[in-house]
Parts: C-alpha cells; structure tokens; sequence
C-alpha cells in the first residue's frame, strides 16, 4: 500500500509539472484573464501608459536575438539595422516573415500570438500594466478620417491625427509625433487617409474591385457576418476577413503610409510598396488586436467553431484562381501541433498553445 502511495504521489507530481511547464513555458493555467477592452473605453491615464510603453520599446536597443528565416530574395527586405531599436527587432519578424504568415493557415496563429508577445514585452521591459486594447474599426467605418481616435492629438495619451502631406505625412502630434523607425530606411511613422487604396493595383491581379471603397469592407454589418460564418468552415472564415479587398487589408491600406506599407520619401529605387513593415505603426496592433477579437468572437459563437483548423504553409498569391484554390495556404499543411516562428526574439509555441485565449500560455478575453 505504502508502495502505491509513494507511485501515485509521483505520478501526480509529473502531471503537475507537465501542467505547469505546457504551452511555451507559461503556466497552464488561467484564472485571471485581463479583459481587453475598445481604445475609446480606457481612461486617459490608461492611454497614456499604453503610448507610453510603446515609446519605451522604441528606446530599447537592438538584440542580437533576432535572427531571420526567410531569404531576402523571398522576403525582398531590407537587412538588419543593427542601429535600429527593440521597437525595429519586434517590426522586422513581421517583415522576415511576410510571406509565411498572411494567405496561409499561419495568419490568425501567428499574428494572436504576435499581439501577445508584445504585450508581455512591454510588460516584462516597459513596466506596462495594463490589458492591450484593440480598435473597433467597424464602429468607425462609417467616417474613418474624423473617428475620434484621429482627433485626439494630446501630446501623453493621443494617438495623433493624420500625418502632414508637405512633410511625407509624418504624424505632427500626438504621443507617436517623435516615434522614429528603421525600415525600410529611417523616418518618423506616417499615416495618410486613402479611402480608395486599390485603384494603383491594377497590375496586381488578386484585386478585382479596383474602384472599391476600402470602408466598405469593415462595416458592422461585415463584423457580423464573419462572427456568424459557416460553423467550423475556418477556412471560408480566415479568406472572409483575409480576401484583397477585406476587412483585414482594407483598413491596413485606408490609414496610408506605414500602416499601407507605403515607401517613405528618400527610400532606395528598389523599395516595394509591400505590407512587410506595416508593424512600424503602433496602431498596427490596435488593428490585429481587433482581427483577433473577431476571431474570437467566432471561435465562441458555435461549440464547432473553438478549435476548428486548417491551413497550408505555402502561401499562393500568382493569380486569382490559385487563390481561390488554396486561400490560406497550400501544403504541405500545418496542424495544431505546428511551431509558430518567432525569428528568435520570443520562445516559440504550438498554434494549439494560441487556439484558447484562456487556455494558460494565454490569459484574456475580449469584453
């Protein structure tokens, strides 16, 4: 008996530790989920603290951590800047990666995962407290230019209006005003309302719908019908919000300038206009926060949709009808079990450690 006591203590003891230490590393528990909450809910103290980590990341120096994976003539960006800052590091796994995580079955994993790690980082380095907020850009569709974050130019806690045409629409204030990024070359963040983004890609064959006001796609109308896509059609509901001219890449390109991935002014001929560094943009994370919340709100509305998957890991862009057959992704495959790359600068995990937001290795929820 004393014998099948001592066995079973050490049994729980290993499914104890294996608890503690799944997912990455995090606890495996989550009992006290921040609540991320619409930017306009946060008190102004509250704004200032988010601007303000933000700010402190860009002071942060460059790791050696980073270490790409992608070919730059695959990924066509720009080398490292090892003079570039901590804010430079988190910009350019977004850039390395580009064409391994939009258009396959990486896109909602890996850019869940992208908001969180920044989160923890500006925890972990900036001494932020707070829950990452996320922008509801549906409830501004409607008149994006004059949407209230926009309006609020409060040197500590706004986010800053539109950027100066003279000046290569740098922003002019706001708590970003002095934000200086690396890629592609050095500059200050820009931001440039466009409400007809698409009509220079006419030689780009994935748009169709060149005249197409970009927010259109974003409405509260769009939100509802992704939240209440097909039960378990994951893939049917990642293009719905992925697709050209959808609400993912609409409003990416009707904020413009670094958001749009829009060359600066003074950058070298062979610059691409391209989404690589569109993380230059704080407001980047507000947009992806609020993908995620979409995603999330989905992933609860039917018991069939929490942990439906599928995705390719080879991304198909050369024309529409590939699109079409393979929308996120083409083999070989990814499943649950698929390690989501990190370029080094964050420990990597499973896209099944980023399927439940409350499930340890994440802890929160969107109100």
């Amino acid at each position: 008996m004393r014998g099948f006591l001592v066995l079973y203590k050490l049994l729980f003891s290993v499914v104890l530790v294996l608890g503690l230490y799944a997912g990455g590393g995090e606890a495996a528990t989550c009992t006290h989920p921040s609540v991320r909450k619409e930017w306009r809910k946060l008190s102004r103290p509250e704004r200032a603290e988010w601007i303000s980590a933000i700010n402190c990341l860009a002071k942060l120096p460059h790791t050696d951590a980073l270490t790409p994976r992608v070919n730059r003539s695959i990924s066509n960006i720009p080398p490292i800047n090892a003079s570039g800052s901590y804010w430079d590091d988190i910009v350019y796994i977004h850039m390395d990666l580009n064409t391994r995580i939009h258009n396959t079955g990486f896109f909602f994993p890996f850019h869940r995962f992208y908001v969180n790690a920044v989160e923890t980082a500006m925890k972990e380095k900036c001494g932020f407290t707070g829950a990452f907020p996320y922008w509801d850009w549906s409830i501004d569709a409607h008149d994006v230019e004059n949407s209230p974050l926009f309006q609020d130019h409060n040197p500590i806690s706004g986010l800053g209006g539109w950027g100066d045409p003279s000046k290569d629409f740098q922003l002019q204030n706001g708590g970003f005003r002095h934000l200086e990024v690396a890629y592609p070359i050095p500059h200050v963040i820009r931001r440039n309302f466009t409400l007809q983004p698409f009509l220079p890609f006419a030689e780009i064959p994935m748009f169709t719908n060149l005249s197409k006001y970009a927010n259109e796609s974003f409405t509260p109308e769009v939100v509802r019908d992704m939240v209440n896509w097909t039960p378990g059609d994951f893939v049917g509901f990642q293009f719905s919000m992925e697709y050209p001219e959808g609400p993912h890449a609409s409003v990416h390109f009707i904020l413009g300038g670094d958001l749009s991935g829009e060359c600066p002014a003074g950058s070298p001929a062979d610059c691409f206009p391209q989404p690589t560094f569109s993380a230059n943009e704080p407001l980047f994370f507000f947009h992806h926060a609020m993908v995620d919340k979409v995603w999330f709100d989905w992933q609860n509305k039917n018991p069939d949709n929490f942990w439906a998957y599928k995705g390719g890991s080879v991304q198909n862009l050369t024309s529409v009808q590939a699109l079409k057959d393979w929308p996120n992704g083409m083999a070989p495959d990814l499943t649950l079990d698929s390690s989501i790359p990190a370029d080094g600068m964050f420990p990597e995990v499973t896209i099944r450690d980023v399927m439940n937001t409350t499930g340890g290795y994440l802890c929160y929820v969107y109100e």
